[in-house]
């Protein structure tokens, strides 16, 4: 296959960029300064322009996102990553689209989004709540997506296992390494299971 990936300089994109070369698929990873990142084959790219996604993913067969910018306002900016994406990769004729997202927003084991069950830390709710307007965008989209979270956070010093487990909701004390949530994302990019729809994934 042919996959794009968006923010292919962070954590998760440059681990999915590795996960999806080392299965055989052709990867352009999109970053906005592929002069700042040691990354074969990046082109420079804007996850929030339409006309830069179109360029960037013409010819791909599917993308992955896992585009980030902490310095912007969260809610402009994952609401309108999501809604440039939708444009962008249907000019380019890409319908799939896999999206790293956050687990503060999907339900915990009350039913209640993670971010409101009582002792959750909102210290970063603003953010929470920018991820929320992404995925709330993605919906009112077109495009075949699937919106992936670790179901609790990123475990930054356990070994990967090379597996992971889609979780019925999420839980703040999982974990999952970001080789094996990449996994998760090359998984739904090369043979989707869920179609517009959002899902966590924790360690097994």
């Amino acid at each position: 296959m042919d996959i794009v990936v968006f923010g292919a300089g962070g954590r998760a994109g440059r681990r999915a960029v590795a996960e999806a070369r080392k299965r055989g698929h052709r990867v352009t990873p999109v970053v906005r300064d592929p002069a700042r990142h040691d990354l074969r084959d990046a082109v420079a790219g804007d996850a929030t322009d339409a006309a830069s996604i179109a360029k960037a993913a013409a010819g791909h067969d599917a993308a992955i996102s896992t585009a980030v910018d902490l310095a912007a306002d969260a809610r402009g900016f994952f609401a309108g990553a999501s809604r440039a994406l939708d444009t962008g990769l249907t000019r380019a004729g890409v319908r799939r689209l896999v999206v790293a997202g956050l687990a503060s927003i999907l339900p915990g084991s009350s039913g209640i989004p993670l971010m409101d069950e009582p002792g959750y830390p909102n210290e970063y709710r603003a953010f929470y709540l920018g991820h929320a307007a992404g995925l709330q965008a993605l919906r009112d989209g077109t495009l075949d997506w699937a919106y992936i979270a670790p179901s609790g956070d990123f475990d930054h010093d356990g070994a990967p296992t090379g597996r992971y487990q889609v979780a019925d909701h999420a839980d703040r004390d999982a974990g999952i390494t970001y080789e094996d949530f990449a996994i998760a994302l090359v998984d739904e990019a090369e043979a989707p299971r869920h179609h517009r729809t959002a899902l966590s994934v924790r360690r097994p």
